[in-house]
């Protein structure tokens, strides 16, 4: 179970008190956080409940955070929380998936109990789970509030982890590395791609000695062939081929914090150009790793990276990391600063990114990511995978 039990109380307190400092300068009373990471980051609350409205809200005159969700996931949040049982409320069940009525009728009556409904509120517009209906019954049912976007308030308040939130991810990161080990060991011509996938999934949850796993916000991915000429796709059953390429990109989790990876296969002897192409990729990593200290920016950290590869006549136009920790399905990125042009977000120690270092063409790509934690001697990689295009012959 993760939740409350990771972190003490303390640490709690703290993460509410930076959140009410972020809402007093924004001008919010109430914000309500419907992002599970979110959610668990504030109250520690951890179920597969996403997928039904449910949120936490924050008061600027409220101790603690109230718990919002379905009936039946109360006891989840009394078993994770460790929140007051008058904070933990639940909507009526008849409101699940109805098509008239909406669970947030019901919040914006809690709302309005506790006097609230002329609050300058805050909710969160890009929250994957915060639906039009959502927002439509909670404005609907507090005509009198003020309603804005909270640009992901409290993402920004996670990006720079805690001592203890940085002993789980480094942690997820030790699992990353096993699990993307023991997907190469199992990727031989002709072995069928959903046997590799099996493999990362049980050394995924398995873990390593002291730290068991948990589930990833994203599904291995693993694109081969001509489709590695992009990110996202995942697999199939057909067997690996005899030559050609392969990517990997998986993550490592613990307790919900995410170490994400990648690396590039290739079955026989590679074309030269490729692997000149996947040490250029590693080289405009350790560049982009070297800068990644306190007082520098996002951007500085993409442009050292962009430096090599224009040197060798190659470039990237998405941006090349995001901040990554605890996640939820379908994305373990936290949607605040990026790693590229214009993002003059100041580096801190312990900010966690992903550095996905890949390049796509138009038939074939290469993609030798890491995930880093910000230090005074720059990014601190999080896995220990070989840093080359992986060759199986």
């Amino acid at each position: 179970m993760s939740g409350s039990g990771s972190f003490t109380k303390t640490e709690y307190a703290q993460r509410l008190t930076g959140v009410k400092q972020r809402m007093e300068k924004t001008g919010f009373d109430l914000i309500v956080c419907q992002d599970p990471a979110n959610m668990c980051w504030l109250t520690g609350y951890d179920g597969w409940s996403f997928y039904v409205p449910q949120c936490v809200l924050v008061h600027l005159e409220e101790e603690r955070p109230i718990w919002f969700g379905r009936a039946q996931d109360a006891r989840s949040a009394r078993m994770t929380t460790g929140l007051p049982e008058e904070n933990i409320v639940s909507f009526s069940e008849r409101l699940v998936q109805q098509p008239v009525e909406h669970p947030y009728d019901e919040l914006a009556g809690l709302i309005r109990a506790r006097g609230w409904e002329r609050a300058r509120i805050g909710v969160e517009m890009d929250a994957h789970y915060y639906t039009a209906r959502c927002h439509a019954h909670l404005v609907g049912g507090l005509p009198k509030a003020r309603f804005s976007n909270n640009h992901d308030l409290v993402n920004w308040a996670r990006l720079v982890k805690s001592d203890a939130e940085l002993a789980l991810i480094r942690e997820a990161g030790a699992i990353c590395s096993n699990a993307m080990n023991r997907a190469v060991e199992k990727m031989r011509p002709g072995v069928p791609q959903n046997h590799v996938i099996a493999e990362i999934y049980h050394a995924q949850i398995m873990g390593v000695p002291g730290a068991g796993g948990d589930y990833a916000a994203i599904c291995p991915l693993m694109p081969v062939g001509e489709g590695t000429s992009t990110p996202h796709l995942t697999w199939s059953d057909a067997p690996l081929p005899d030559s050609g390429l392969a990517i990997i990109e998986i993550a490592g989790v613990r307790r919900r914090y995410h170490a994400a990876l990648t690396r590039t296969v290739h079955f026989g002897k590679p074309p030269t150009a490729l692997s000149d192409m996947a040490k250029v990729i590693v080289e405009g990593v350790d560049a982009g790793l070297e800068l990644a200290r306190p007082g520098n920016s996002a951007e500085q950290v993409e442009a050292a990276w962009q430096a090599v590869l224009r040197r060798n006549g190659l470039k990237k136009e998405s941006r090349v990391g995001y901040p990554v920790g605890l996640a939820y399905p379908p994305d373990w990125g936290e949607r605040t600063a990026s790693l590229r042009p214009g993002d003059k977000t100041e580096l801190r120690p312990g900010m966690c990114f992903h550095f996905m270092a890949g390049v796509w063409l138009d038939d074939f790509g290469v993609a030798i990511s890491e995930s880093f934690v910000v230090t005074e001697d720059g990014g601190e990689r999080l896995c220990d995978v070989t840093r080359d295009l992986i060759i199986i012959d």
